[in-house]
């Protein structure tokens, strides 16, 4: 599209809108309860101007952090903040913090001061227009570097009026903040071309520039704007344009943005459409103008840009030119589906970091999916299989021990957005679970009701991953695996066909998804039968440990022969120079009654010499909440070995003893499982090994020691657990499922694999 000037200048944008309210201290709950009803009416953005020398205004910081609190998906702004009073490295920090705390609803605007007799007057040095903007640069550095708290090396920035030297970065915030700068100079807005996000001025000042309505004024900035953005290798199209408007709405037109609602239709458009305006921020302390502005203005407006642009009003995602440049040259980007188009993280993105690996492994990934419904699962593996020479991993909650759900140069398909947890049926006490969610927010959302499902020992780990291999909990011994709660599931084949497994259909499909679903396709929802539990006993004992083998055959005979009501896990490090040995239990008593809790903890006890205990009486949630809300990325590589054992022999503690005395060993821990696990039949589900009574594990930093050290005590195993063995060779892939089992996969792979789509995650195919 081509304006008067001759130039296309239609960026794109998501049209969005805004209010530009005064923060008023008299009555100082009226801007609150205008963003409030900004948000009730649909607007995006609340903003508010930053002119802390006027003793009628609110502090703008202190106003944006309140209306976030009282507010719930409105975004919060200064229109704009004013630097010369706002000491960057301490705003960014401020900016990351609001944040965090309000989920991401916090924008960035930026300005270099006005009325520098009253800042003067606070104390502020006079600044030339050129040092203005060398200041504003500087800051806007200071604060991007702040921000980068995956920066390793301190930060340094020697400017000329902010500088920090060996800064401290972080934190993070939840989303790339869009930095918006207030200018309407040349050289400001050059600044704006080179290094902001946004552009944010006032069409009353425009209009004192070019002496009209300050349309041209708007579009000669969006041209020096243009020209600044490609003279520094960037894309015009990441620089948003956002307008601060005033009007009055009356029967009968009488000038720009003054009349009916229709003219203020007519006189926006050509801005949108021709200009390249992304944001219309409405300035006015009147709920009638701003109601009618959003009830016959936005929706009218939308629809005339939906008719005329690419996109419409709903934009295209825009990426940064060095975004482009970090591809991978293997993927397909120009293919990606619409539905999946704006959740995709690329490396080139600010997700990239959190969403490119996992708890164990960092992986590098071309880029990764995030659909948000089954319909999008759909889109996302028809997208993987137009690239079969492209690694696809599939990321539930994105915690995993062996990092398969990460790669390097592939697509990872993310149902981390997938995270829904709902009670269908009371009685029955089943919930469905999305396979993002994870089992600290399964148990947030069931426990109040007295329920639990067994579910590992770690509250961050997703819903997909362990429902579909084993799960093997602190209640295990006396509910079972976590596969064995599952009564149905929906998934996702290969060949995009949606179909739901339970006991009387696709039968087959459910035996095998319950212990090796990685193999077979997407679980897009799972049906789980929780079980009753109130409080529960909780005890945590740390032990001498000097004689290893001694106390692991112990505690191995009581654990395994225990009540069924008592679960117990073991963990153990590396020697320590100069410390001594300790061994950690962590043990699960399923009774309120604390004369049966201590019952069951004083065997274990009486092992060896207690350094520590913290015995209580708590409930499932509690105990399973203790992981952090952020997921953990690592920088790694994973190197574990698994093995199920059927008996705590003193052959086999003696063996376990000996990896520990090798220090190749930084992680090692048992849990008991058995008891309610081992009375499935072994045929019933694709995990075969129910006569196991423990499950071992043990971590490295380097594969081929681990290895070697650990060889000797596979003699004592009779299988091992997929989700904490690093190694996929077939020899470990025929150590997971037994032959029977195995083959039986092979065939139902064959049957809805044929062309092994999911080849990452311990393929049956090479067993």
């Amino acid at each position: 599209m081509t304006t008067t000037e001759g130039r296309d200048v239609h960026y794109g944008h998501r049209l969005e809108t805004g209010v530009f309210v005064t923060p008023t201290a008299r009555p100082a709950q009226n801007p609150v309860t205008l963003a409030q009803l900004a948000e009730e009416l649909g607007y995006d953005l609340a903003t508010f101007q930053d002119h802390p020398y006027q003793p009628a205004f609110l502090d703008t910081w202190t106003l944006l952090s309140w209306v976030a609190a009282q507010t719930n998906r409105i975004r919060v702004m200064g229109n704009v903040l004013n630097v010369p009073l706002r000491q960057p490295a301490v705003l960014a920090r401020s900016v990351a913090s609001l944040d965090l705390l309000s989920g991401g609803r916090v924008d960035l605007g930026l300005g270099a001061g006005a009325f520098w007799d009253a800042m003067v007057a606070m104390g502020t040095d006079r600044l030339t227009p050129g040092q203005g903007v060398t200041a504003l640069g500087e800051a806007i550095e200071i604060i991007r570097g702040v921000w980068d708290e995956h920066e390793k090396s301190p930060l340094r920035v020697a400017g000329e009026f902010h500088h920090v030297d060996g800064a401290k970065r972080g934190p993070s915030p939840s989303r790339e903040i869009p930095i918006v700068v207030g200018a309407l100079k040349p050289r400001m807005l050059r600044l704006v071309g080179t290094q902001a996000d946004g552009w944010l001025p006032s069409l009353a000042y425009l209009a004192q520039m070019d002496g009209g309505t300050g349309v041209r004024a708007f579009v000669e900035g969006n041209a020096t704007i243009d020209a600044a953005a490609e003279a520094a290798g960037r894309d015009p199209r990441e620089v948003r344009r956002l307008l601060n408007i005033n009007g009055r709405f009356s029967p009968v037109r009488t000038g720009f943005l003054q009349g009916p609602a229709e003219t203020w239709v007519e006189d926006l458009l050509p801005l949108v459409v021709e200009h390249g305006l992304g944001t219309v921020i409405l300035g006015t302390d009147e709920p009638a103008v701003m109601t009618q502005f959003a009830q016959e203005v936005v929706p009218a407006l939308r629809e005339r840009v939906d008719a005329a642009v690419e996109g419409g009003s709903r934009g295209v995602r825009v990426r940064s030119r060095r975004a482009l440049e970090l591809r991978a040259p293997e993927v397909d980007y120009d293919g990606l589906p619409a539905s999946l188009a704006e959740t995709a993280v690329e490396p080139g993105d600010r997700d990239y970091h959190r969403a490119r690996g996992g708890y164990m492994r960092g992986g590098s990934p071309g880029i990764v999916l995030r659909p948000g419904s089954t319909a999008e699962v759909v889109d996302a593996l028809a997208f993987a299989r137009r690239q079969p020479h492209l690694p696809l991993g599939i990321r539930s909650g994105g915690h995993g021990i062996s990092g398969r759900s990460t790669n390097a140069g592939g697509i990872v398909l993310d149902l981390g957005k997938m995270r829904k947890v709902e009670v269908i049926d009371s009685e029955a006490r089943l919930v469905r679970v999305q396979p993002g969610a994870r089992w600290m927010d399964v148990a947030r959302e069931i426990g109040p009701r007295g329920w639990a499902i067994s579910s590992g020992d770690f509250g961050g780990v997703g819903v997909g991953g362990l429902a579909t291999a084993g799960g093997i909990g602190f209640l295990g011994r006396e509910h079972g695996l976590t596969i064995d709660h599952v009564r149905e599931v929906e998934m996702v084949l290969a060949d995009g066909s949606v179909v739901v497994a339970n006991d009387s259909q696709h039968t087959e499909l459910f035996w095998g998804v319950r212990g090796a679903g990685a193999n077979l396709g997407v679980v897009t929802s799972f049906v789980l039968e929780a079980r009753e539990v109130g409080e529960l006993g909780w005890g945590t004992l740390t032990q001498d440990a000097e004689d290893t083998a001694d106390f692991l055959a112990r505690w191995g005979a009581y654990v395994q022969d225990a009540p069924r009501d008592t679960t117990s896990f073991l963990l153990m490090g590396r020697p320590r120079a100069g410390q001594p040995r300790v061994v950690q239990t962590m043990t699960m008593v399923d009774s309120s009654d604390p004369d049966t809790i201590v019952e069951r903890l004083q065997p274990i006890a009486a092992i060896s010499p207690l350094y520590g205990q913290d015995v209580r009486l708590t409930t499932y949630t509690q105990v399973i909440a203790n992981a952090p809300e952020e997921g953990h990325v690592s920088d790694g590589e994973p190197h574990s070995r698994s093995g199920l054992l059927e008996r705590m022999t003193p052959e086999f503690a003696a063996a376990a003893a000996a990896l520990l005395d090798s220090g190749e060993v930084f992680f090692f821990q048992i849990r008991a499982t058995g008891g309610a696990a081992s009375d499935v039949a072994p045929d019933a589900t694709a995990y075969a090994h129910r006569s196991a009574s423990f499950a071992v594990s043990a971590m490295g930093v380097d594969g081929m020691r681990l290895e070697r050290a650990w060889a000797p005590l596979r003699e004592h195993f009779v299988g091992l657990y997929s989700s904490f063995e690093t190694d996929e060779s077939p020899a470990r892939v025929r150590e997971a499922f037994p032959p029977a089992t195995l083959a039986r996969l092979k065939a139902l792979k064959a049957d809805v694999d044929p062309d092994d789509v999911f080849d990452a995650n311990f393929d049956v195919t090479k067993g």
